[in-house]
């Protein structure tokens, strides 16, 4: 029987069997500009000639699922001929969903997996759940660790116990990657260039440019210097999908201080937006968000726990997600806990090479460890009793 593993997150799907590698593929569906009628799923996006003002259907909003069409549309093409040819009543599934979920979204989730696709058997868990199980696979001396979620939608703080998350514990914040894009879209929209519609572009640029500063104010005063000095300052060449298919930053030495460029091609002048906008995940308050930045919440959510269990956590912060992709986060989180945690207590926070796939990694190892069939619902099983089964096996 075979296993499919599927982080399903609000931008990225993470998916694959659990003997084979992860694909990572956009959870959404696309109209261009060129071609208004037709939609694109998921890696379809490859096809778009031109993805100038892309548009995104996405079946997530403000991270829960709510649009089920779209949903439907994109695992009818993951499951299908073209990609995992699943084959349904010999298949058992693992599909995450975020914490919390709502108790409706859950039933919906039961009754396409159940109903409509009819897996043989299903384990819904949280993707932190899937990544404290790999993390506590890989060190199996330690008891618990503290897993940091930061997505699209928003950003988790999660102490797990002996596998057992805590939900006293939990805290989550309102940024994540769909934020962080937005806003470097206004103040590039501001500044140079209305790029409002070009939330493709922009989400590129953020990728390949922004960076954690570690020392905030230093960097500012850098970027507000003239010329050679200012070390900070790129210039990235926008895309124009006929000669050049993908933006990219400018090498330092090919770059023009002052006056244009003779090449014609169109180019943003980035500074301090480069990170700006990776700052709002260590102070959200910066741009009127009233919350705590990843920091704050860290030490606020292990305060909420027993006091002999506090140096376990400080010494095991996992971190996972697409937002900790951006170079320099982790010594700058770590630089921050330093200076709240109380002087005896270590502080070591673990970034996996992957820490977009590490959730998908946990998956694909709960579904070879023993314990598996214990935990997940048979399709029999939920025939007979419905929901209930469902909200008792799976603790969300």
């Amino acid at each position: 029987m075979a296993t499919l593993v599927l982080d399903n997150g609000a931008y990225w799907a993470k998916i694959g069997y659990s003997q084979d590698k992860v694909s990572v593929i956009p959870n959404c569906q696309f109209r261009s500009k060129t071609s208004r009628l037709k939609t694109f799923t998921a890696n379809q996006l490859d096809e778009i000639k031109d993805p100038s003002g892309l548009f995104y259907i996405l079946p997530f909003q403000k991270g829960y699922l709510v649009n089920w069409d779209v949903q439907r549309k994109v695992w009818d093409h993951l499951f299908g001929k073209e990609m995992f040819k699943v084959e349904f009543p010999d298949t058992s599934i693992i599909i995450t969903e975020p914490y919390f979920n709502f108790s409706s979204i859950q039933e919906s989730m039961n009754e396409i997996l159940f109903e409509e696709y009819q897996f043989q058997s299903a384990l819904r868990i949280n993707a932190g759940s899937l990544g404290a199980h790999h993390y506590f696979t890989s060190k199996p001396s330690e008891l618990c660790c503290l897993v940091v979620d930061s997505g699209f939608s928003f950003t988790h703080i999660v102490p797990y116990c002996r596998s057992k998350k805590l939900k006293e514990g939990i805290r989550r914040i309102n940024v994540g990657g769909k934020l962080l894009t937005n806003h470097l879209k206004e103040i590039i929209s501001y500044r140079q260039l209305h790029v409002m519609d070009e939330t493709y572009v922009i989400n590129q640029v953020k990728e390949d440019v922004c960076y954690v500063s570690q020392q905030f104010y230093k960097d500012m005063e850098i970027a507000q210097m003239k010329g050679e000095e200012n070390t900070v300052m790129r210039d990235y060449v926008l895309p124009d999908f006929s000669a050049i298919k993908k933006g990219f930053c400018k090498p330092r030495e090919e770059m023009v201080f002052s006056g244009k460029y003779k090449t014609g091609e169109q180019t943003l002048r980035l500074a301090n937006e480069r990170f700006a906008v990776p700052e709002m995940l260590f102070h959200p308050s910066d741009i009127g968000i009233q919350e705590m930045g990843i920091p704050e919440a860290i030490a606020d959510s292990v305060q909420s726990l027993p006091e002999e269990m506090h140096p376990h956590f400080y010494q095991n912060i996992v971190l996972t997600g697409g937002n900790l992709l951006f170079p320099g986060f982790r010594e700058r989180l770590e630089a921050e806990l330093r200076s709240l945690v109380p002087a005896h207590l270590p502080v070591n926070v673990f970034l996996p090479e992957n820490p977009v796939c590490y959730s998908w990694e946990g998956g694909k190892l709960l579904a070879h460890s023993p314990d598996y069939d214990e935990m997940v619902v048979m399709r029999e099983d939920y025939e007979e009793n419905g929901h209930i089964v469902c909200e008792e096996k799976f603790d969300i």
